[in-house]
């Protein structure tokens, strides 16, 4: 047994020998569920409860109905929600922000203040709910804050309710807030998703109020994104410095049994999974999130949490906070919870698929079809504009997925292509090809699916199959974005989507009214848009196999682009017709974009740089001394053989000796591609990443991995893939 391996097997136990189990305190009926839901938020019960009917009102439209936010309520409302707070054990409050990392942001400070007389009161008043200043120029920002320019603000997003986060150490009132520096710039993600959720409803409506509906609702997009995760156990996680550092590992042999029996997948969930599975769904469920579907996935160790959709704001800081409730609740089970894109070479890496959708509360969820289709000229516009904005901005939907992480997975026969396709099913693409021609005249209809045995039911069957091979694929009532990264913010897709849309919303509703103004009843201008989009766009819609090499040549003939890498994608940030796009819709000004573009070059390069860091000195220190060892074992072995006159054949031996000053040639080779670091910016320094450097650590990692298979166990310096995946 090696050392690594003994320290893993003793610190995976709780110092009884077995694992941690499920309390009977994390069971939940029907009941506690009930009783739980949304207890830790500050949301529309609460308000009711704790604000006056006037000031409840007040902040009700501007919640609903997109208001502006009377200034004079804020009072009021901190002292409800400090009174709230106390009331349930919080002790300090957070404005908790999103900024360009990707991840969540907080500075907590105490309600406790000093009184003048030696005591204290308990103290939160409304400037404070509304406005806070966090440092401005130690977060990301790709230049619109200089070191010295540290001023910048949160301002309260009155449309994600408070809530309070609860650990081991007590309760925090948490404050969802935008991030702003002292110019006015947005340096988060949340400023730009509220101006491209805004001008959505600008266009949506006016689309509404050509059909007829004078007084439409608020339209706001919708977000349901499915999680899929690795859990391993936590004293593995602590002796890959890879999976700490880097959140994949650099080094690992194929084990001998990965996925490929799909037994995995919709499996028995092993009970100490579902143990963490419960806990944290009780966590969820507390502040709010409707945590909806859980299941194995594909790859062993890997499952998957659904939530039922949400408003796309809401929908996204609760995202954050299912990541970083994920993390903590498996750490109480003996467990790590990893969201990188491509933790394990070799099986399934994870993804997020954002299910979008739009809609109000007077006209309901704008992209259902209903059973005839054909006759919904409404929804086929709403439709027909989704798919115009896919097929015009695919290179920008590329974009707003680019990482270092997710160019592992995407590509990889288990996630999308990076070419940004349309799946419509049979029913759809019939119509928008009848559109094509002309006119739509039918739907295919549903049918029935007889199974064969008497006692089973006969099943409802859709007119249209499913595909998973499509990035952007329309299931029943909304899109699936599934190139999205697990580790993602959703945050950047959703605010790439709703502008988009927003564009193409916006040229439908000016095509119809153009025509209109010229003499042309709705029904014809609605009936040529449609022909004309159909015609011009259908290029992008594929029902086919996403993972071919020959739809690869097809997309190529279609012209779609096939951004591959991030190196490749990222400049897309920069394309003139992306500046206009989000410049014209109020989403982000030029330089706000321009700090994008540096930011998600920045981030490549440092993730990059981290990780060729790793192989180095995880090559050199970890693996090469055990490597060594082995092999003057070998020799030893073999020269005792043959002084005993027994023949002995040194195979073995010079085969992992010649391997050996490989490993060594080429960690030295990426050591010297990795030191020279390329001139004339951030981008030609991805390139060189890009091209040059992570080809090098593949080089290492073949060769690790090939020794891996012939080095006796004791000498690895590293927990293998076969123990890791699995958990006991």
């Amino acid at each position: 047994m090696t050392a690594s391996v003994a320290r893993v097997e003793a610190a995976s136990t709780n110092g009884h020998g077995h694992q941690p189990s499920a309390s009977a305190s994390n069971y939940m009926d029907r009941a506690s569920i009930q009783s739980i839901f949304g207890s830790n938020v500050f949301g529309m019960t609460a308000m009711k409860a704790h604000l006056p009917k006037d000031v409840f009102k007040s902040l009700k439209r501007t919640i609903e109905s997109g208001q502006p936010l009377d200034p004079r309520t804020a009072d009021v409302v901190a002292a409800a929600m400090k009174d709230w707070a106390l009331s349930r054990g919080a002790t300090h409050y957070a404005h908790v922000f999103y900024p360009l990392t990707g991840l969540t942001a907080e500075k907590h400070d105490s309600f406790l203040s000093p009184d003048g007389d030696g005591g204290a009161i308990m103290e939160f008043a409304g400037k404070t709910l509304t406005q806070g200043e966090p440092d401005a120029s130690s977060f990301p920002n790709g230049g619109i804050r200089g070191t010295s320019e540290a001023r910048g603000y949160t301002a309260w997003d009155v449309t994600s309710p408070a809530y309070l986060f609860e650990t081991t150490s007590g309760k925090t009132l948490c404050i969802p807030t935008a991030f702003v520096s002292w110019t006015g710039e947005a340096l988060d993600l949340k400023t730009p998703l509220l101006r491209a959720m805004q001008a959505l409803n600008t266009h949506a409506t006016r689309i509404l109020k050509l059909f007829g509906h004078q007084h439409p609702a608020l339209v706001v997009s919708y977000c349901g994104s499915e999680q899929e995760y690795f859990l391993i156990d936590k004293s593995y996680f602590w002796a890959r410095p890879d999976l700490i550092m880097a959140g994949r590992t650099l080094f690992g042999a194929k084990p001998p049994k990965g996925q490929e029996f799909e037994d995995h997948y919709f499996g028995a969930i092993p009970e100490r999974v579902l143990s963490f599975m419960v806990a944290a769904e009780r966590e969820l469920f507390k502040l709010g999130i409707p945590a909806k579907t859980r299941h194995n996935e594909v790859a062993p160790g890997q499952f998957e949490l659904a939530p039922m959709f949400e408003s796309g704001n809401i929908a996204t800081d609760h995202q954050q906070l299912v990541m970083v409730v994920l993390q903590r609740v498996a750490s109480q089970f003996g467990l790590a919870c990893l969201l990188h894109e491509k933790p394990f070479a070799g099986v399934n890496g994870s993804g997020k698929h954002v299910n979008f959708s739009f809609g109000n509360a007077t006209q309901g969820n704008l992209l259902d079809p209903g059973d005839t289709p054909h006759d919904n000229a409404q929804f086929l516009v709403f439709c027909a504009g989704v798919i115009r904005a896919v097929h015009k901005y695919g290179h920008l939907l590329r974009a707003s997925v680019a990482s270092a992480q997710n160019d592992h997975r995407l590509g990889a026969n288990e996630a999308p292509p990076a070419i940004m396709s349309v799946f419509l099913g049979e029913q759809l693409a019939d119509i928008f090809e009848q559109l094509k021609a002309g006119g739509a005249k039918s739907s295919k209809s549903k049918g029935t699916l007889e199974i064969g045995v008497d006692t089973l039911p006969k099943l409802p069957k859709d007119p249209g199959d499913r595909n998973r091979t499509s990035p952007f694929a329309f299931t029943g009532n909304r899109f699936e974005f599934r190139a999205v990264g697990s580790s993602q913010s959703v945050a950047g897709p959703m605010i790439v989507l709703n502008t988009v849309v927003a564009e193409s919303l916006d040229y439908c509703a000016t095509t119809i009214e153009t025509a209109m103004k010229g003499g042309k009843a709705l029904n014809a201008a609605v009936s040529d848009l449609l022909t004309s989009v159909a015609k011009e766009h259908l290029a992008v819609v594929f029902n086919g196999n996403g993972y071919s090499t020959e739809w690869h040549e097809e997309a190529a003939r279609r012209g779609l682009p096939n951004l591959k890498t991030s190196v490749d994608s990222i400049p897309v940030l920069q394309a003139p017709d992306v500046i206009a796009l989000f410049d014209k819709y109020k989403v982000l000004t030029p330089r706000e974009l321009h700090s994008r573009y540096e930011v998600a070059f920045e981030h490549y390069c440092k993730s990059v740089n981290v990780e060729a860091n790793l192989v180095l000195s995880m090559a050199r220190t970890m693996l090469l001394p055990g490597i060594l060892r082995y092999q003057l074992e070998l020799a030893e072995t073999y020269s005792a053989v043959k002084a005993a006159g027994v023949a002995a054949d040194a195979g073995l031996l010079s085969r992992v000796s010649a391997l050996t000053a490989k490993f060594e040639e080429k960690i030295d080779a990426l050591e010297k591609i990795h030191s020279a670091h390329a001139s004339g910016g951030i981008v030609e320094e991805a390139k060189n990443f890009s091209y040059k450097v992570l080809p090098a650590m593949k080089e290492v990692r073949d060769l690790a991995d090939t020794l891996e298979g012939l080095v006796a166990r004791d000498k690895w310096g590293l927990p293998a893939y076969e123990d890791i995946l699995q958990i006991k």
